[in-house]
């Protein structure tokens, strides 16, 4: 698994990984990922586009995140996640916790608004 990180020129926080969101890629990034949600009122936009797999350690690692930046007044969306991996979260309901879009523009809109 891996993690690259940008900020982004508007002060969204942009995180994209690339791999296999199992055990073993959790366990390669969690502290890299945790690390980069820290801190108050961040927004993080989590690109998705290089997931090519999702287990529900993966969607632990993401809701954990979403819902510890949400107590301190951050926000987190997903971006652009592949097809297999956007079943997997339309499926266990993560939409309903962490908003997902298909474009950029859409996304830092919600973020920034």
């Amino acid at each position: 698994m891996e993690i690259q990180y940008n900020e982004l020129s508007n002060g969204i926080h942009l995180i994209k990984l690339i791999g296999k969101l199992d055990i073993l890629g959790v366990n390669e990034i969690e502290t890299k990922f945790s690390g980069y949600c820290s801190g108050e009122n961040v927004r993080m936009l989590v690109d998705l586009s290089g997931v090519d797999f999702l287990a529900s350690i993966g969607i632990r690692l993401l809701t954990t995140n979403a819902k510890s930046l949400l107590s301190r007044g951050g926000r987190m969306v997903l971006l652009n996640p592949t097809s297999s991996v956007r079943e997997v979260l339309d499926l266990t309901g993560i939409p309903d916790i962490i908003p997902m879009y298909e474009q950029l523009e859409s996304a830092e809109a919600v973020l920034l608004g």
